[in-house]
């Protein structure tokens, strides 16, 4: 399979060309300097703030003028009217912050092209080598390497430095941090800071946190001047960092961090480096290798940063590879069990103030950080989000309470470490009241990857219900007409013709509902639910407007026929298309008038976007089965203005989601599924005439291993969690496979 190493022939110079470190709960980014080498540190619950409630008394008795508004055709007076009444308090949200940088600085110099930094995604480690000058005779120059990972076995950060010259290694240590607080006293082996958060749009800062730095020598000798560590003449150091703060749920921060860290402090004080180290890779190992992907030869010989500069050229497809082994591994580095989700930029952060906070935001971007784990079999990495829209639904009901007069309960289009619920940003990007249907439906579409566990579902029903129940309150009749519509809401984040974002239903809520619909109608037949409100969803649901094709062909953004006079034609978000990707309510063979509306609304808007654009763009020309054309947007994320060097996309800045939208998009190219088929190869490009994918998920409990030609598959390997029957597609030709629970069947096609 293929290479799985991202490596470069320099230091980083800047931060998007560090390299990413993490656990879920630590995230470091390693810059492999020689003079000094710098991680930055964060902390998943370090945020700005602390618990608040952004209700607004205004809200709920301005609501109905806003939508007799827009009824009326009004919309600008509506926004306008939103923008003064609607929107929470405060209107911006907190935002996630970095903890604080670890400096090791050396005097010494590399040997001349002796140097090299890597990261190894099967092992989760970074390495940076090189040979130090010696005193004059080239037997005497010594290598110097250094190892660093994030352990989620032990819960720390862990940096090894060696010499291969015994006493040669010296160097200073010191830690700094952003947030008010400042360094303790201490001894020769340990560094202490201590802070607190800042505060944030009149949300006093209330959490405290702690970093905490052991050292182990090899030789030499240390001692504490001021806020640093002076080592002199060692073999080698081990540095052992945790990072720990007060928070323990969004309502409360009355944790204990000093005694978090003594904890973990503690707990590995008796590992050797070697065992923290084989810990951490056995840990890691037994998740990342679950999949495998070879898509053709590629030119590992070469720097990342160069290989993405030639992808374009066709000649490395074993990058489109190792971009999908890199999703896989910022998914694990940044969303495990107990952490908290993946933010904008995963768990990686190095400024105060944040491009769009760092935070959540729930009208493509959070959604898209999760397309990946279950097709890449990391399903597990979705519990963050599931744990987080948990907390929605409390945090959520006093939103829908306040603001619509409504039961259940309402996510707009962002939240943060505190839950929070409204309407932010302005009208015009807020007041879109779906973000937590989304997610009901997302997180539906995982339980139909898994199986449909029933516990899974039972835990899922009442998150459901809660969002159905909101709806129900407030949809409203369509003047003139049966149908019922959100009102008032957005097309994401796109403006119409009229001055305006604020509409009545438009296509992408109704997608949604009906998602969100369809998933509450099955878990509770799944369960034998016998709740009256099954009937009401049944009845809103045929009541909710359909798809509608306009005037040049295409899939209308809005009720109206407004596609054409928008604004911004080429807009980055593709909100209407929700029903191609990532729902399943159109495809080619079930809906093809829709499927090729679809397709015109592609080519209108244009494939050169943002980098989650781009990544969307790619699932959804997979879903449309032009394979050809998702690669060439593929080439478009896989380029340097798409993506740093060290493969982070650049939106730009920065934002995680077009990582995991790309890889997300490579793997749909490859296999598609419903809960009942499989497509195999339905999005194959030219460029990948061969290959081997193993490990991938299909929906519906389904495991499969693939091995192709470009005549089309050569071996089939399918595992199932439950008994059950599947049909398998490639290419026009179906043929139907019975698996028994835990079964292997081998096809040859």
């Amino acid at each position: 399979m293929t290479n799985t190493t991202l490596w470069y022939r320099s230091p980083a110079v800047e931060w998007t060309q560090a390299l990413p470190l993490g656990n879920g709960r630590l995230g470091g980014m390693l810059h492999g300097g020689v003079g000094r080498e710098e991680i930055q540190l964060n902390e998943s619950t370090l945020w700005s703030g602390g618990p608040y409630q952004p209700t607004n008394a205004e809200a709920l008795p301005n609501l109905a003028a806003v939508r007799e508004l827009i009824f009326a055709g009004r919309y600008a007076e509506a926004q306008a009217l939103a923008n003064q009444h609607l929107l929470a308090k405060p209107h911006m949200q907190m935002s996630y912050q970095p903890a604080g940088n670890l400096f090791v600085e050396f005097i010494h110099e590399p040997v001349p092209d002796s140097y090299r930094r890597e990261l190894d995604l099967t092992t989760a480690i970074a390495t940076t080598s090189y040979r130090l000058l010696g005193t004059g005779i080239s037997d005497d120059a010594a290598t110097f390497t250094r190892e660093c990972f994030i352990s989620s076995v032990d819960d720390v950060l862990v940096l090894r430095l060696e010499s291969s010259r015994p006493g040669a290694l010296s160097f200073e240590v010191w830690l700094d941090s952003p947030q008010p607080g400042d360094i303790q006293p201490g001894d020769a082996a340990t560094l202490d800071y201590r802070g607190t958060n800042f505060d944030k749009h009149g949300i006093k800062g209330q959490l405290r946190f702690g970093i905490g730095l052991d050292m182990r020598l090899e030789g030499g000798s240390a001692e504490r001047r001021g806020r640093r560590l002076v080592v002199r003449g060692a073999t080698a150091a081990v540095f052992v960092l945790d990072i720990a703060t007060s928070f323990r749920r969004f309502d409360n921060v009355s944790g204990d961090p000093e005694a978090l860290l003594a904890a973990r402090r503690k707990a590995v004080a008796g590992k050797s480096y070697a065992q923290l180290r084989a810990d951490h890779v056995a840990a890691h190992q037994a998740q990342f290798e679950r999949l495998a992907i070879d898509l053709g030869p590629g030119r590992q010989d070469l720097p990342t940063d160069e290989r993405i500069a030639r992808f374009a050229d066709g000649e490395d497809p074993a990058l489109a590879a190792l971009y999908v082994q890199y999703g896989r591994y910022l998914m694990l580095a940044s969303s495990q069990p107990g952490t908290q989700p993946t933010t904008l930029q995963g768990i990686w952060n190095k400024e105060t103030r944040p491009p769009w906070g760092s935070k959540y935001t729930a009208n493509i971007n959070i959604q898209m950080n999760y397309w990946l784990p279950d097709p890449a079999n990391l399903g597990e990495c979705v519990e963050p989000l599931l744990a987080m829209v948990e907390d929605l639904t409390i945090t959520g009901a006093e939103m829908a309470r306040q603001h619509y007069g409504a039961r259940g309960w309402v996510l707009h289009h962002n939240t943060d470490l505190w839950r929070a619920t409204g309407p932010v940003d302005g009208a015009q990007w807020g007041l879109w009241p779906s973000g937590g249907a989304w997610f009901c439906a997302q997180l539906w579409d995982h339980a139909v990857y898994a199986g449909r566990p029933e516990a899974l579902v039972r835990r899922l029903l009442p998150v459901i219900a809660g969002s159905v129940r909101f709806f129900l309150d407030t949809l409203q009749p369509l003047p003139g007409t049966d149908l019922l519509v959100t009102v008032p809401s957005i097309s994401p984040e796109n403006l119409h013709p009229h001055g305006a974002a604020v509409c009545a239903g438009p296509t992408m809520d109704n997608q949604i509902l009906r998602d969100l619909f369809d998933a509450y109608l099955a878990a509770a037949e799944q369960l034998g639910s016998d709740d009256p409100m099954q009937a009401d969803v049944r009845a809103a649901r045929a009541r909710l407007p359909e798809h509608r094709i306009g005037k040049q062909g295409q899939l209308q953004e809005w009720l109206e026929d407004w596609d054409m006079d928008v604004p911004e034609i080429h807009h980055r978000h593709v909100s209407h298309l929700y029903g191609l990707y990532p729902s399943l309510q159109i495809d080619p063979d079930g809906t093809p008038d829709l499927a090729e509306a679809a397709r015109k609304s592609l080519e209108i808007r244009g494939d050169d976007a943002t980098g989650w654009g781009i990544g969307w763009r790619i699932n959804l020309w997979a879903r449309l089965r032009q394979g050809s054309h998702a690669h060439d947007v593929l080439a478009l994320l896989l380029s340097p203005s798409r993506s740093y060097p060290n493969l982070f996309d650049a939106h730009p800045p920065f934002q995680i989601d077009g990582n995991f939208g790309g890889a997300a998009g490579i793997l749909e190219m490859l296999v598609q599924s419903t809960a009942e088929k499989v497509l195999l190869l339905p999005a194959l490009p030219p460029q990948w005439p061969m290959g081997k994918l193993r490990g991938v998920r299909a929906r519906g409990g389904l495991e499969l291993d693939l091995q192709w030609t470009s005549r089309g598959p050569t071996q089939v390997r399918l595992r199932s969690v439950n008994q059950r029957s599947i049909v398998l597609e490639c290419r026009g030709a179906t043929q139907t496979v019975t698996l028994a629970a835990g079964e292997t069947v081998e096809l040859v096609f």
